[in-house]
């Protein structure tokens, strides 16, 4: 992989019957161990690990996890499972992508076509100061889409989706033109949650069952919900967007989360 890193979604239950083979003493020392194991700051950690708590029944524990190489990903799940409370930890769902800046993010060439075509004189200053502004936000965005800094909010979800194959709504038969124009009107909609919402989409097509993995950060539970909601009103999503299982996690430390879970 030349670009971009891997991703790793996994969601575990925790299974009380497991739990109780351990004394005080061996739970102890397991969830030390569990915590060093999914410490951010350890020696030989993935690039970024982010540990939250579950709501709902679908899992407990939620673990995103993100390097420019999948087996340092992959040792993350396989730490957990041969640790001491190990068989207490039953993977539940997991979801695997990689990072990528959307084919629909305009170039800074095709951003400079669309300031001519909305007719700004491309020898103007004008010209010249929004192309400059927009190649320096374009810079900063690839580095974040590719290489993520995972923001320190309180709230997480994660979705698969994929864009819908249906004889009378396929996304794949839709010219190209025709796609970045939905996926504008997408991206603005979006934009109006700035401050309240960030998000990543990574790209899952012959990696896992869906297409894509939208993982959403929020300072508030109810931003969630209400950007979901607004954004299913884009052609985009109303008419071509297939949604899996959603999953709404609050954000701890491992030593939190393993005290939250009464592990």
């Amino acid at each position: 992989m030349t670009d971009g890193w891997h991703c790793l979604h996994l969601y575990y239950a925790v299974n009380q019957e497991g739990l109780e083979m351990f004394d005080e003493e061996e739970r102890e020392e397991g969830r030390r161990q569990l915590v060093q194991i999914l410490d951010p700051n350890r020696e030989g950690a993935p690039a970024r690990i982010q540990t939250s708590v579950v709501s709902g029944t679908k899992a407990d524990l939620g673990l995103m996890i993100l390097d420019e190489d999948p087996l340092v990903i992959d040792s993350i799940q396989q730490s957990i499972r041969s640790s001491l409370l190990g068989p207490a930890f039953e993977p539940t769902y997991s979801f695997v992508s990689i990072t990528e800046v959307s084919e629909y993010v305009p170039t800074v060439e095709q951003y400079g076509e669309r300031l001519r075509a909305e007719g700004t004189d491309p020898a103007s200053p004008a010209y010249a100061a929004k192309l400059k502004a927009y190649e320096e936000r374009e810079n900063v965005m690839r580095k974040q889409r590719l290489y993520p800094d995972l923001p320190p909010w309180p709230v997480m979800s994660f979705y698969p989706m994929n864009k819908i194959r249906h004889p009378h709504a396929n996304w794949y038969t839709e010219p190209f033109s025709r796609r970045m124009e939905m996926m504008t009107e997408h991206g603005r909609s979006g934009m109006m949650f700035a401050g309240k919402v960030t998000q990543l989409i990574t790209a899952s097509t012959g990696f896992d069952d869906y297409e894509w993995g939208v993982t959403l950060w929020a300072k508030a539970p109810q931003f969630i919900k209400e950007i979901v909601y607004r954004m299913r009103f884009d052609e985009a999503s109303a008419r071509y967007a297939e949604f899996g299982p959603f999953y709404i996690s609050y954000i701890l430390p491992p030593e939190q989360a393993l005290k939250h879970l009464q592990v």
